[in-house]
C-alpha cells in the first residue's frame, strides 16, 4: 500500500509540474490517436459490411492495439535519442527512489494511458463506423474492446519490462521486431482463410459480456503485467544504468 501511494505522489507531482506539457501531451493524444481511429473506423466497416481489407484490419488491430498503454508525452516520444527511460530511472535512483515504486508508477502511468487512449480509440471507431453499430450493440462492443484491451495488456506487460531494462535503442528494435511479428501473425491468419476482426465481432456478438474470448484475454493480460512486474524488479535492482 505505501509502494502505490509513493507512486500515485510522483505521478501528482509529474502531473502539477508542467500543465504545459499535460495539455500538449493530451493533444497529442487526441489528434494522433483520433487520426488512428479514423483510419481503423474506415477499414474495420469494410470488413465488416463489404468483407474488404480484411489483412489490413488485422495489421491495424493489432499494431494500434500495442500502443494503446504508451502515454504520448514529448519526453516519451525522444526514447530513441535521449534514452529518457534509462535517463529518468538513474534520476529516480539517485533520490534514491525503490525500484517497487519506479515501476509502479509506470503501471499507474500505463492505466492511465489506457484509459485516455482506448477511450478515444474505441469510441471513435464506434461513432465513425455505422457497420459496426449496427453488428454490434453496445454491451457487444464493449465485449470486443474489452477483448483487445486484454491483449493490449499482454503486450503491455512486455513492452514496461523492456522500457525499464534496457536501452533507448534496444527498446526501438524490439518495438521494431515486434512489429514485424504482427504483421507476420496478421499474414498467417489471412493465409489460413481467417481474420482476427471477424471472429472477434462474432464471439463478442454472440456472447456479450458473457463472452469467454473477452474474459480469458483480460485474465491473460493481468497475468502478463504481473508476470513481466516481477521479472522487471528482479532485474532492475541491478541495472547499470551508466
Amino acid at each position: 500500500m505505501t509502494t502505490l501511494k509513493n507512486a500515485w505522489f510522483i505521478v501528482r507531482s509529474d502531473f502539477r509540474g508542467d500543465r504545459l506539457k499535460l495539455l500538449w501531451a493530451l493533444l497529442f493524444a487526441v489528434v494522433f490517436i483520433g487520426y488512428m481511429a479514423a483510419l481503423a473506423g474506415m477499414v474495420f466497416d469494410d470488413a465488416i459490411g463489404q468483407g474488404e481489407g480484411k489483412l489490413l484490419s488485422d495489421v491495424l488491430l493489432v499494431t494500434i492495439l500495442s500502443i494503446l498503454g504508451i502515454a504520448f508525452s514529448r519526453r516519451n516520444m525522444k526514447y530513441l535519442a535521449d534514452d529518457t527511460y534509462t535517463r529518468m530511472l538513474a534520476y529516480m535512483r539517485t533520490l534514491p527512489v525503490p525500484a517497487e515504486v519506479i515501476l509502479c508508477k509506470r503501471k499507474l502511468n500505463m492505466l492511465f494511458a489506457f484509459i485516455l487512449n482506448s477511450t478515444l480509440y474505441f469510441g471513435l471507431i464506434y461513432v465513425l463506423s455505422p457497420n459496426i453499430r449496427s453488428e454490434l450493440p453496445v454491451a457487444a462492443y464493449l465485449a470486443f474492446v474489452f477483448t483487445w484491451i486484454g491483449f493490449g495488456l499482454v503486450i503491455a506487460g512486455l513492452f514496461i519490462f523492456i522500457e525499464l531494462l534496457f536501452s533507448g535503442k534496444a527498446y526501438f528494435i524490439f518495438m521494431t521486431i515486434f512489429m514485424f511479428l504482427a504483421l507476420g501473425a496478421a499474414g498467417l491468419v489471412k493465409l489460413a482463410g481467417g481474420n482476427l476482426l471477424l471472429a472477434s465481432v462474432a464471439v463478442s456478438k454472440e456472447w456479450g459480456l458473457l463472452s469467454p474470448l473477452m474474459w480469458v484475454s483480460l485474465l491473460l493480460g493481468i497475468v502478463s503485467v504481473q508476470l513481466f512486474s516481477r521479472w522487471t524488479i528482479h532485474r532492475l535492482k541491478s541495472r547499470d544504468l551508466v
